[in-house]
Formats: C-alpha cells, structure tokens, sequence
C-alpha cells in the first residue's frame, strides 16, 4: 500500500511571514540607552537579526562590550520590552495572509521555525495566524539554533503521521534558513521581500528565489 502524499511548509518568521523589524529594532534600543550604550537607526537592523536575541544584542553592542555577561544584562531589558511591544508596528507582508489560507484550504500542513525565543513566536503567530499552523517553534532552552536542523526534525516529528509521506518545502529570507534546511536535507526557496537583499541570496547561489508570495505555487 502506497503512503499517502502530504505538503508540508515550514516558513521561517521574521523577514518572511512577518515584517518584524521595527519593533526588533526598538527593544533593542530600549536595551541598550537602559544600559548606557548607543542606539542604531532602525534602518540598521536588517543586518543585525537573524540568529535570535542574544545574538542580536550581541551585534548591537559596541565593540569591546560583546562579552556573554553584558548581553545576559541587556536580555533582561529586551525581553520584557519586547514581550509588550512586539505587535505594535509588526504587520504580515502583502500577500502572505492570502497565501497561508490558500495552501490551507488545499490540505497543506504548515510549520514555523523560528530563531526568535518560543514565547514571543508564539504570541506573535497566534496574533496574526490564528489556528493556521500545525507547529510553531522558536527558541527553547536545550536545543541549538538555527542553522542546526534540529527545529526542522521536532517539526517533522510533531507533523508526520504514519502511512504518510512528506513533501517539504522550507521557506526562508536569509542564508541562516538556506543552511538550515540544507542541513536538514530538505528543499529550500528564498524570499527577497525580507531582510536580506536579493542580490545577496543571488550571490550566495539561492537557486530558487521568489518575489512575492504567490510565486510559491
């Protein structure tokens, strides 16, 4: 008996679901004039983000102050901050809404895997996509980041019913999600609407690159 065909999507967030890089900058600022270092203009950001807050913060720092000690210490400011704060400029991309109810509605499976820390990602997703993910993962304490594939793996597990096979596609705006679903083995296409700037997936050797949402079809 032949295993029944499912689509599974893993989206990454930040950059690629969600334009999330206002409120991001902000709790960082918040962080760093509570600490008594200088702040960035949210224009910077983009290159900041990506591999999770502490590293975020760690990228904001002045250098000479990027030790683990200080980070943990801006943490504490970023976290509650961001807690609060983190749907006040936040929006979906254009087109993103439509194309999550689309595959939806076609049977598809979908998935969030995140580097931003499981508490926010939750929130965040259940504010702006109720009931539309099977899976979401963030941050957890014990589990390395990404680009370690892990997060793909508990996805698969949390997903994957027997008699069932999967066909995976994992969406991502920057090189961190590229590495992450090759090292889980799994196809990946890049968006050029997030952070990171079309040439560069280009020059990174992207293969497949799209330009809004409904060129995922």
């Amino acid at each position: 008996m032949n295993n029944k065909l499912i689509s599974l999507v893993i989206f990454d967030l930040d950059g690629t679901l969600l334009n999330t890089i206002d409120d991001l900058g902000y709790a960082c600022n918040h962080a760093l004039e509570a600490c008594g270092y200088p702040t960035h203009s949210i224009s910077e950001y983009p290159r900041l983000v990506g591999n999770g807050v502490n590293k975020l913060i760690e990228r904001a720092l002045p250098e000479g102050h990027k030790d683990e000690q200080t980070v943990k210490r801006l943490r504490e400011y970023f976290v509650p901050y961001y807690n609060t704060h983190n749907c006040d400029y936040t929006k979906p991309y254009e087109g993103i809404p439509e194309l999550l109810a689309a595959l939806k509605a076609r049977g598809c499976r979908m998935a969030v895997a995140s580097n931003k820390y499981q508490e926010a990602t939750e929130k965040i997703v259940a504010h702006f996509f109720p009931g539309m993910f099977n899976v979401v993962l963030g941050e957890r304490v014990g589990v390395e980041r990404k680009p370690n594939p892990q997060i793909v793996r508990d996805i698969l597990e949390k997903v994957q019913r027997e008699e069932e096979e999967l066909s995976i596609t994992y969406v991502g705006d920057s090189l961190v999600d590229r590495d992450t679903a090759a090292n889980a083995g799994v196809p990946f296409v890049a968006c050029s609407w997030g952070f990171v700037p079309r040439e560069k997936l280009v020059e990174a050797g992207c293969e497949r690159i799209i330009d809004s949402p409904t060129e995922l079809w």
